[in-house]
């Protein structure tokens, strides 16, 4: 992992760990390490001509969780869906690879995400899927490039030109994400 995405990592649990006045949850008193080992372990579980979306772990920092995870994106004919989260926020760190990733506009073929998935239940709350964006805006996208997203903004992927792995910080304001969750890959 590069001395820049650790730095980044720092900052955040470093910024996350400062005090928040009245707040009903306390705050961790140490601070939580998310390994490179750990990262590659979890990278290497996407398939390899596919997507895959891996929560790595949700940290409680008292007022809200931060979750870490590594999401996979096959240049491949695999399919990208759109998506957009109602509460959660993330922040996308690319790590290799590259492609066009667009955000806002208008969801095609707008549907819920199912409320017992993994979507909903582990990585992101309630979401929403669509096929596509239409009027979004376009940016390409590689190596060190990141983005913030914020909750109600759809996303998409809508090329990928060399397969692609991106470090994801999620912010959870409300707690919807489970507490403490460790990828069970993590526990072996």
């Amino acid at each position: 992992m590069s001395r820049i995405l650790r730095g980044a990592l720092a900052a955040v649990f470093t910024v996350s760990q400062a005090p928040a006045f009245s707040q009903a949850r306390t705050p961790p008193q140490r601070a939580t390490d998310v390994t490179n080992e750990e990262i590659q372990a979890i990278a290497k579980l996407a398939p390899a001509d596919g997507i895959a979306d891996q929560q790595i772990r949700v940290v409680d920092m008292g007022k809200y969780n931060v979750a870490i995870g590594v999401l996979h994106r096959s240049a491949k004919p695999a399919r990208q869906g759109a998506i957009s989260h109602a509460q959660v926020t993330e922040v996308y760190h690319i790590i290799e690879g590259s492609g066009t990733f667009v955000t806002g506009g208008t969801m095609v073929d707008a549907t819920p995400a199912s409320a017992d998935g993994t979507v909903v239940k582990i990585l992101v709350g309630p979401s929403t899927n669509g096929s596509a964006i239409r009027n979004g805006q376009s940016r390409h996208v590689g190596p060190g490039d990141v983005i913030v997203i914020p909750p109600g903004v759809a996303h998409w992927f809508s090329a990928v030109e060399k397969d692609m792995n991106y470090l994801v910080v999620r912010v959870d304001p409300d707690h919807i994400l489970p507490t403490d969750y460790v990828n069970p890959a993590l526990k072996k």
